[in-house]
């Protein structure tokens, strides 16, 4: 659907601050994000924090949920994350989202991380979608 990615961190905000996130979407059910890593996305053993993992997964397939929907709001309800591998300063992220199913009120989907190919984060998670004010 969309051959570029689009700054989805344009208003002031915890990923703004933290460099921001590209997003773009793929088809109606699959979703691409990706950010690069800075010194300050580190932990003390000098790999990602995983926080800062969590916090991007969050942001991007929390947009997919919400592009998913037709912009609806949406809020994260839960979210259970896997922590595989490792990146470092300077690498790319990049995350993949599927949609998995949609009822009316929740969405359910997968996203994965990856970093030189190789999947970092994998996570499942479901968005509740709030009505549109």
């Amino acid at each position: 659907m969309s051959k570029n990615f689009q700054q989805i961190s344009i208003q002031k905000g915890f990923m703004k601050h933290n460099g921001g996130v590209l997003f773009r979407n793929i088809s109606e059910t699959e979703y691409e994000f990706k950010s690069t890593i800075n010194e300050n996305h580190l932990n003390a053993a000098g790999i990602t924090h995983g926080g800062y993992l969590s916090a991007l997964i969050d942001a991007g397939a929390g947009t997919a949920a919400h592009r998913s929907v037709d912009n609806a709001p949406c809020v994260t309800i839960s979210l259970d994350l896997k922590f595989i591998g490792s990146s470092k300063a300077g690498d790319e992220i990049i995350g993949n989202v599927k949609i998995l199913k949609k009822t009316k009120t929740l969405v359910f989907l997968f996203c994965e991380l990856k970093c030189n190919s190789k999947t970092i984060t994998s996570a499942s998670g479901v968005w509740k979608i709030l009505q549109k004010s």
